[in-house]
């Protein structure tokens, strides 16, 4: 049986989406789908957000929904009730892991330095997201903390565009990676599901692993 993790890797590119209005975000999801993504991160980011998981978790059951922006331990176990399947963080924060691993629900951390993901790796993670990415050095980055964590596996978000994807995905400690250009707000808002798919067609062909 497929791991969280596994889904992850052969997705390559999970969605980053501000929604702020759950109602569509079934139909969102579906395109996704259709597109050849069946993953999207959540964000907590407005009101919507654990109402849009809900609806994507029950309407949608096959897309890997995860919830992402996690800051509080209660938005945490708010995302997982609403169907949440992992929660993705902008930082290390020890009360969401504690929760995360107590309730057995997969957590990836937000980290930005060596000593966040030591803290990480000394709580049995497996796998963090590197935030901001592209500020902090990207490509170059990881490739100098395969170094030194070569278990470690890596979701750089933040700077993330189809013209840079290819050359995140070459890399072999990247588990994906999170990128919001799949989901433009103004399209979310207007309800053009059509472009979206495209959109999710156009990143899906580009993910692809170079090993």
């Amino acid at each position: 049986m497929k791991t969280l993790f596994d889904k992850l890797y052969e997705i390559g590119i999970v969605p980053v989406v501000k929604i702020q209005d759950a109602a569509k975000a079934a139909d969102m999801a579906r395109a996704l789908q259709k597109g050849g993504i069946p993953a999207a991160e959540i964000t907590f980011r407005t009101e919507q957000a654990a109402d849009a998981i809900r609806r994507i978790a029950e309407e949608v059951p096959d897309i890997c929904v995860c919830a992402g922006t996690i800051l509080t331990e209660a938005q945490a176990k708010q995302a997982v009730a609403a169907g949440a399947k992992a929660i993705i963080s902008p930082g290390s924060n020890p009360g969401v892991i504690d929760w995360c691993l107590a309730h057995a629900v997969e957590v990836i951390p937000g980290c930005a330095t060596p000593s966040e993901i030591e803290f990480c790796i000394r709580k049995g993670l497996k796998a963090v997201k590197l935030f901001p990415a592209e500020v902090i050095g990207g490509v170059r980055m990881l490739k100098a903390l395969s170094g030194p964590y070569p278990e470690m596996w890596f979701m750089p978000t933040g700077g993330i565009s189809e013209e840079n994807l290819q050359s995140y995905l070459a890399l072999p400690n990247v588990l994906c990676c999170g990128g919001s250009w799949i989901v433009p707000g103004k399209l979310l808002e207007n309800g053009n599901f059509m472009q979206i798919e495209v959109l999710a067609a156009k990143a899906k062909a580009r993910a692809k692993r170079a090993f």
